[in-house]
């Protein structure tokens, strides 16, 4: 049987932590008071693991945790058709932060190839930085929870 729940974070402590069961063998972890995610098929040594780590960027490399179970924690990269983005920001496990992006429809007079198809893109000009215990208000200011 699958279900939601509202749990503790096991890293940060939020008490904002959404748990989903998507089978009894798989089930994720977004945590809103830090905005890290886990799932219990990433970790270490695994296929899933491996191929995730080749594709992810550095600065979220850098901020993977893991705990004594070997659970793994990586910050979470939210994208939402018509509202915006929000993803780590940073060089370094010391200097980074949230950023939340807002989007903006593509006009059709834009000619550029990796807008074919696509009806939003990022606008760089609204973004907004928060710290790593605000990230829902960057939910909130692209519009994905109220303000």
């Amino acid at each position: 049987m699958n279900y939601d729940e509202l749990i503790n974070c096991s890293r940060c402590g939020s008490d904002a932590s959404y748990r989903q069961e998507i089978s009894k063998e798989i089930s994720i972890e977004l945590c809103y008071g830090c905005g890290f995610q886990s799932n219990s098929v990433m970790l270490k040594g695994s296929t899933f693991f491996d191929e995730q780590w080749g594709v992810l960027p550095e600065l979220y490399k850098v901020l993977m945790e893991e705990e004594e179970n070997g659970k793994i924690w990586l910050p979470s990269h939210i994208n939402v058709k018509g509202k915006g983005m929000i993803f780590a920001d940073g060089n370094s496990k010391e200097n980074w932060m949230w950023a939340g992006v807002k989007y903006i429809p593509v006009s059709g007079e834009e000619t550029d190839e990796k807008y074919k198809d696509v009806e939003w893109k990022p606008d760089m000009t609204t973004i907004r930085h928060y710290g790593e215990r605000d990230f829902m208000e960057a939910l909130s200011y692209i519009g994905v929870l109220p303000e």
